[in-house]
């Protein structure tokens, strides 16, 4: 899938040590505010304790996991939105992103001077919250001129749009996200070609010191307060100590650190785990002696759709996919009792695939 999740945050949050613990790709990570010019793009690979699970039942010869795309984006500051930091550049590739990953600095250290010069998680939030939504009154003033134009030849549909854009308009001078805004399939799409930055769906990071990686703290709570009324999800993440577990190579020294610290996995697998859910994604299984693999696809996708993932002749030739659910595989161990147990389906083109289905595609070209 050729969906992105974009790490942002203000500048020494933390995000890019955050991003080397979840990614395949290594960036630099300096003391300084904007050390960093560039977007740094990692694959994640999804922590998926089923599949192990199915290796049990069904011996083979690679597991492959589900992957996600991050985009780490160097740290915005207070009129970003205006040039100002690395500015309107790094602003676009938010642009691209289908989903983002808040990061809040919620940990002092005198050795990482915050830009604003103290630390304050709520006004972090909002600095950014703001130059979004500044940058989405630009994109949807300059629609509005060219609807204006358009409605004055008679243009019913211009008119009708010019409409929503005056809703979407008030929202934002309200200093409110437009994902915060209820808007009705046709209204979207009056947008959609806009890619909106306070549209996106948001998952906030409180990035605390090692003291604070179960309970969280004071900062934390404030940060839970702001966004009471949001519909985002918020995941406290130890980022230094992350560093630290992501450098042991033994599984087994892992373990121990983590059960030191009385975790049970680290605080990245459940933020891999976090941003896949929010780019609205899930997963159906491949299962056979040379590969188990992880699929990933969009919640909501049909039986054909899902067959196009794996390659499109199976999409163009589709004529039925045989279906066992996860849980009945693993309780009743094989394909065979699965079967006699009525427990192995045979499903058309309307079906909806549901995360875990292990599907077999039959397909004629």
């Amino acid at each position: 899938m050729s969906l992105q999740c974009g790490i942002i945050g203000i500048a020494n949050t933390g995000k890019t040590t955050i991003f080397n613990c979840m990614s395949n790709t290594k960036a630099e990570v300096t003391e300084f505010a904007f050390g960093s010019r560039k977007t740094n793009i990692g694959i994640v690979q999804v922590p998926d304790p089923r599949l192990l699970e199915l290796e049990k039942f069904q011996p083979t010869e690679k597991i492959v996991p589900a992957t996600v795309e991050i985009l780490d984006i160097p740290g915005l500051a207070k009129g970003s939105s205006q040039g100002e930091g690395v500015g309107n550049q790094f602003l676009a590739d938010i642009r691209n992103c289908d989903a983002l990953i808040h990061v809040l600095r919620c940990f002092d250290d005198d050795n990482l001077p915050h830009i604003e010069g103290s630390v304050d998680p709520v006004r972090d939030k909002e600095i950014i919250d703001f130059e979004l939504q500044i940058k989405d009154m630009e994109s949807v003033e300059k629609k509005m001129e060219k609807l204006k134009k358009q409605a004055k030849t008679g243009d019913k549909e211009a008119k009708a749009g010019l409409q929503i854009l005056e809703k979407i308009k008030a929202h934002l001078e309200d200093f409110k996200p437009v994902r915060s805004l209820a808007l009705s399939k046709e209204e979207e799409k009056v947008i959609h070609d806009l890619f909106l930055l306070s549209s996106k769906p948001v998952l906030y990071v409180c990035n605390v010191d090692e003291n604070s990686a179960i309970t969280g703290n004071a900062y934390v709570e404030k940060v839970r307060e702001a966004i009471l009324e949001e519909d985002s999800g918020l995941i406290i993440i130890a980022g230094a100590m992350e560093a630290e577990i992501a450098e042991l190579e033994d599984p087994e020294d892992r373990k121990a650190f983590l059960e030191d610290l009385g975790l049970k996995e680290p605080g990245v697998d459940k933020l891999t785990r976090a941003a896949y859910n929010l780019l609205n994604l899930q997963t159906f299984f491949t299962v056979g002696p040379k590969e188990i693999k992880a699929w990933t696809i969009r919640k909501g996708m049909t039986a054909p759709e899902a067959a196009g993932v794996i390659h499109s002749d199976l999409e163009r030739g589709f004529i039925r996919a045989e279906v066992m659910k996860y849980r009945d595989f693993i309780t009743l161990g094989s394909e065979h009792a699965c079967k006699e147990a009525g427990k192995f389906h045979t499903e058309g083109k309307n079906y909806v695939v549901e995360d875990g289905d292990i599907l077999h595609i039959r397909f004629n070209i």
